[in-house]
């Protein structure tokens, strides 16, 4: 079955100008939104239909629709960009769409078609593109999800799907004016194991995780930082972040995909650029002892965390249960910097793009 058209539906009242304005002068993450969703609708046998551009507006849900009773959703996060000829572009919008496969397989859900996926992002943000944020690290944060949408219960794969894109004007994710993020070590609790769901995309995995991030905040922390479930002993992530450690030889550590964490998008551009720079990036286990023994022994000179969300966000100080330890000068090292800045201007189409990731639209 060839991929649908998409209907547009009219707006029959969108924000006003003066509203849009001030709401996004400067929006907080993920408090904002536009006018517009894009809405597809997937049936056992009869595929994806009913694709459609239409007013943002709440969904109504049967009380035994099954993603209330068995959690089968998943969803992907990316970031329109705009361009200094004016025009708006997205990062690597491929990698989402085959990551969010990936998700769908693991969470027995019907597969949508990338082509229809990069599509109905692109459609999202050609119908609020006015909505784009004149903030430094503006851009409008795209929310591509799916959930059983089928009314049973019964524990079984739904037969019935909707996948949804919602827009979002957004600045920087971390407002704190601190040079660095603290984090603190979560001992008790783990975000995933093996043969779990933690490379997935799926709601469930960060609802685990909040319990352990609202510790972190009660303790004077930004994020929480999540060890290995089988020796609490090795680092996987942060919440929704992946982990770069830095040395004084230059080369780069970042926990290996081993189907606990998440396969990071910019996890790999950075690896990627790291490369590009002349660096070594090495893909292997790193122990929170060893962390902090080479923190305090200045072997390790820098410890940064990325996303889509936050992109590069260097971490200045760990806590683990009664004792801390500074990472570098606990700012923002020379490294993360230099990744940081080269990631954004390909991001931002202020440089050139050997591997092909920014689309146009």
């Amino acid at each position: 079955m060839s991929a649908p058209a998409f209907a547009r539906l009219p707006h029959p009242s969108p924000v006003a100008d003066d509203v849009r304005a001030a709401a996004i002068a400067d929006p907080a993450f993920g408090r904002v939104f536009t006018d517009h969703m894009v809405s597809i609708r997937y049936t056992e046998g009869q595929g994806w239909h009913d694709a459609q551009v239409m007013p943002r507006g709440p969904l109504t849900l049967d009380p035994a629709t099954a993603v209330l009773h068995y959690a089968q959703e998943i969803f992907e996060g990316l970031k329109a960009y705009r361009l200094d000829d004016g025009s708006m572009a997205l990062f690597r919008v491929e990698a989402n769409a085959a990551r969010f496969n990936a998700s769908a397989r693991r969470m027995a859900m019907a597969e949508l078609p990338e082509e229809l996926f990069i599509a109905a992002v692109k459609e999202a943000v050609a119908a609020d593109a006015h909505w784009f944020p004149p903030v430094d690290g503006g851009a409008l944060y795209l929310r591509p999800f799916m959930f059983a949408s089928e009314v049973f219960l019964g524990v079984k794969p739904a037969s019935e799907y909707q996948f949804l894109v919602i827009t979002s004007p957004v600045g920087n994710y971390f407002k704190s004016s601190a040079p660095a993020i603290s984090l603190w070590v979560s001992e008790d609790y783990t975000r995933a194991a093996p043969g779990g769901t933690g490379a997935a995309k799926c709601g469930g995995n960060y609802a685990a995780s909040l319990i352990a991030q609202r510790e972190a905040i009660a303790k004077g922390h930004d994020q929480v930082v999540f060890l290995d479930a089988a020796e609490h002993r090795w680092i996987e992530e942060l919440g929704g972040m992946n982990m770069f450690f830095v040395f004084d030889d230059g080369s780069l550590v970042t926990p290996p995909l081993t189907g606990t964490i998440l396969p990071g998008i910019t996890r790999d551009a950075i690896i990627t650029l790291a490369h590009d720079a002349g660096l070594t990036v090495r893909e292997e286990a790193y122990a929170i002892d060893q962390w902090q023994a080479d923190a305090e022994s200045g072997r390790l000179t820098e410890s940064f965390a990325c996303g889509t969300a936050a992109v590069v966000t260097p971490v200045g100080k760990v806590t683990r249960g009664e004792k801390s330890f500074t990472i570098g000068a606990g700012g923002q090292g020379q490294v993360t910097e230099m990744l940081k800045a080269r990631l954004v201007d390909i991001q931002r189409g202020r440089a050139a793009d050997p591997h092909g990731w920014v689309t146009r639209i």
